[in-house]
């Protein structure tokens, strides 16, 4: 028998209004484990977050935190720290002062206060700083403040609410990997919302998709990344080309005919459940290879034919639009083919999504 997960939600519904927010979403996280809640703007995830903290109550459903239901405790008796992504730092407070003011609530004495801070400015580097008030810090040291002020009153869950997207692209990349390394260091369980698919997979050892109040897909980020349960998981995961194609599922292969712009191909299932008929065929700009018109083909991928519309040069490859059909698709490569240039687009069958098309909606009756 393994041990019941160290953070627990159950059934958790939660509205506003009348909208459903959260819709009997179910979610474990492991003591010591950092899990990414990821997802588009109003899918759930900051209120799952809100939620678990204590500022947002369900409707139905558990929170239930090692073994202890906590569902309507207040946020201050969870035994949990927000960080916020607006830093919520007081103006009037040095840094000491608002590393210390969760400690000096719970009643420590003042040398343990003391030591804590001190310890919490050795290991987020604001040594020397513990004077100064938050206008006279940089967006990263407010932050690391912030993070300092969660870590010093030792909380069994650490939830971060976007910490980092108010922060410009250089001080971003650096406090991920800090606040990743400082995580792993400590064992202590983080939950950590955002919108980024980059700074989960860099950050998380487990992300968890959600779209429209439900969870889409959970996984470490390389099964996420390279085994996408949908469509929906596969396009936000980066794999934003699309194209519909026809075939046959036989055995572990599925047989994809011929089409105005593919040759035919057979790939294999790679454990989909797929039904013959219509697919949804999915990949992203940098998996596939820009070859010539006349390439010869080779086993196990998917030729598609098409002419370049445009290129660019966004950095390290060249960006090419081609039109494929009645589809644009975007494909990267190491050179520049002119706009005019009749192209194959080869896509390897591990680059490949394939999902059943959605069903079409069937015209209404006409009028007798």
């Amino acid at each position: 028998m393994t041990d019941p997960a160290f953070l627990q939600i159950r059934d958790l519904t939660v509205g506003y209004g009348g909208n459903r927010v959260l819709d009997a979403l179910s979610l474990e996280v492991c003591e010591g484990e950092f899990v990414a809640l990821l997802g588009a703007s109003g899918c759930g995830k900051t209120t799952l977050l809100r939620t678990i903290a204590g500022f947002a109550d369900p409707s139905e459903g558990e929170v239930v935190l090692a073994g202890s239901d906590i569902t309507r405790r207040p946020p201050d008796r969870r035994g949990m720290a927000l960080v916020f992504q607006s830093y919520a730092l007081w103006p009037h407070m040095t840094v000491a002062q608002t590393i210390g003011y969760g400690l000096k609530l719970r009643r420590v004495a003042k040398p343990e206060i003391a030591r804590r801070v001190a310890e919490m400015q050795a290991l987020l580097g604001l040594e020397g700083l513990q004077e100064r008030k938050p206008a006279q810090l940089s967006g990263g040291q407010r932050q690391r403040v912030a993070l300092g002020r969660a870590l010093a009153i030792e909380p069994q869950v650490l939830l971060l609410d976007e910490p980092l997207s108010n922060l410009d692209a250089r001080v971003r990349l650096t406090l991920r990997h800090e606040i990743r390394a400082l995580q792993s260091r400590l064992g202590i369980t983080a939950v950590h919302v955002t919108h980024d698919r980059e700074e989960a997979m860099v950050m998380a050892d487990r992300i968890v998709l959600i779209d429209r109040g439900r969870i889409a897909q959970a996984g470490t980020p390389d099964r996420v990344y390279n085994h996408p349960a949908s469509a929906f998981v596969a396009a936000f995961m980066g794999a934003e080309n699309v194209l519909e194609l026809r075939g046959t599922v036989t055995g572990e292969d599925v047989h994809l005919a011929a089409g105005a712009a593919n040759a035919p191909a057979a790939v294999p299932v790679h454990g989909r459940n797929l039904t013959s008929g219509r697919f949804e065929a999915r990949f992203r700009s940098e998996a596939a290879v820009l070859l010539p018109a006349d390439a010869a083909p080779v086993d196990g991928a998917l030729d598609l034919v098409g002419v370049v519309r445009t290129v660019s040069y966004p950095g390290g490859l060249w960006r090419h639009l081609v039109v494929i059909g009645d589809r644009d698709i975007h494909v990267d490569a190491a050179v520049a083919h002119p706009p005019g240039t009749p192209v194959t687009v080869r896509v390897p069958s591990s680059a490949l999504f394939l999902f059943d098309a959605a069903p079409t909606a069937s015209p209404p009756p006409s009028s007798p």
